[in-house]
């Protein structure tokens, strides 16, 4: 075995001096840190001061017995491994240690080989949970929602609330405004951010192969089986299942989709086995469902399964206060990636950010930014450098958007603004049948805060 390296700590408590002496030494001799105690009470306060990778500890002692040290010792150092030594040992006592958090159990006389395989495994263990914490937090700091609008502050607080539950989300939204990103964000921060977040693109799957990646097949299931293969539920379980483009799956796949969703069991294609898969589904479609419904194109029983928790995030037109901190996020990302200077931005190009349309929002500003980050030579970008790389504000596609916005806006930035929000505010005032509080929520702002605008445009509900 490789010898670990020498801050690896291992507190041994043994009421036996001899047997603590004889493993100190070996301890020592692989390469351990070795501490002793002579009784629990002992025991609990050198792990508060040595702070150990692992403990061997014996359950028949006198004054606290090993299950109550261990019981204890969980309480006070949840992350620290325990690895249970017994001359007595017998199953029931084996399964209350391991109840009580003991990674494992071994009886004495002890075996010197299988006594190393089992503190290795379990400072390995340790320290692939701590690798891990670590992987995980900053991954959550990779993927964090930038933006300090009204509408975003009210996505992270909804995130923050409903990620530690187990519900099922309906994100909506329109391309490019970053749907995946809220669905990872609400698996990251979830208990079950250790597990995997499997994504599944509906869209880019044909018809014919939907239901073998998404539930796998056995050997020989159709031509090209060549070996069992397990499906996206089955890498999910225990994790999040992210179902992107739900809405163009065909009736006949939703079909069978809503009957996994409703059971949480399912059989590969070819196979007869029933598999249990315990998975969070987050889904999300830039399509209407209402209006899909409708038409006949998506199932009733389907979107009311999905639908527990409803997210919608805004384009990014509805928020273009949230465009200077985008740009510099995105600036100072490619500056990290490729190890150059970080470059600015004169408020008269944010200005000229600002005015426009984006339809492809958030991912159209971002290939914009990297366009003009590697083929501007200055450390500063100017409204010339932009209008320099091709772009111009794009004000027709006003007119396009899902918003009854006047084609007379002002002639200021500022009255441009304040006349696309009164329409804006209009439009979705109209649309929840003059529902305030419903209104408020679902464009991301407080109630107060709809209130007070809809009294400086003097909007009568």
């Amino acid at each position: 075995m490789n010898k670990p390296l020498k801050q690896t700590k291992v507190l041994i408590v043994d009421d036996e001096g001899p047997i603590r002496k004889s493993l100190n030494e070996i301890l020592e001799d692989e390469g351990f840190d070795a501490y002793e105690a002579g009784d629990g009470k002992e025991a609990l306060r050198l792990m508060a001061e040595v702070q150990p990778d692992a403990v061997l500890l014996d359950i028949w002692m006198p004054g606290i017995d090993g299950l109550e040290v261990l019981s204890e010792a969980k309480k006070r150092h949840p992350g620290m491994q325990f690895v249970i030594m017994s001359g007595h040992g017998n199953i029931e006592t084996a399964v209350k240690a391991t109840k009580l958090g003991a990674f494992d159990f071994i009886e004495k006389p002890i075996s010197l080989e299988k006594l190393m395989i089992v503190l290795k495994n379990a400072i390995d263990f340790n320290r692939l949970k701590e690798e891990n914490a670590q992987l995980i937090s900053k991954l959550r700091k990779d993927i964090n929602i930038v933006g300090d609008s009204q509408a975003m502050k009210a996505l992270r607080a909804m995130i923050a609330r409903v990620a530690p539950t187990h519900s099922w989300v309906l994100i909506t939204g329109e391309n490019g405004t970053g749907k995946e990103l809220v669905a990872q964000n609400i698996h990251y921060q979830s208990v079950r951010a250790a597990r995997a977040f499997v994504e599944v693109n509906c869209a880019a799957i044909p018809e014919d192969l939907i239901e073998s990646e998404l539930f796998g097949h056995e050997k020989g299931a159709f031509t090209g089986a060549v070996a069992q293969r397990k499906g996206k539920f089955d890498q999910a379980h225990g994790g999040t299942l992210f179902l992107d483009e739900i809405a163009d799956m065909s009736l006949k796949t939703q079909a069978k989709i809503l009957r996994i969703l409703q059971e949480q069991r399912f059989e590969r294609v070819g196979g007869h086995e029933t598999i249990f898969a315990d998975v969070r589904v987050v889904a999300a479609t830039n399509k209407d469902l209402e209006a899909e419904i409708k038409s006949g194109r998506f199932r009733e029983d389907l979107y009311y399964r999905l639908n527990v928790i409803p997210f919608r995030v805004p384009a990014l037109r509805e928020r273009i206060e949230d465009i200077p901190i985008l740009a510099k996020t995105f600036a100072d990302g490619f500056a990290r990636e490729s190890g150059v200077p970080a470059k600015g931005f004169t408020q008269e190009a944010l200005e000229l950010l600002q005015e426009h349309a984006w339809p492809g929002n958030v991912r159209e500003l971002r290939n914009l930014i990297e366009r003009v980050f590697i083929l501007c030579p200055g450390l500063l970008i100017d409204a010339a450098d932009l209008k320099a790389m091709g772009f111009t504000p794009s004000h027709k596609s006003i007119d396009e958007w899902p918003i009854g916005i006047s084609s007379s806006l002002g002639s200021t930035l500022r009255e441009a603004r304040a006349e696309f929000e009164k329409s804006f505010i209009l439009r979705k005032l109209e649309e929840f049948d003059g529902n305030v509080s419903r209104t408020a929520e679902m464009i991301g702002v407080e109630r107060s805060h709809l209130h007070r605008k809809i009294k400086s445009y003097g909007i009568e509900v």
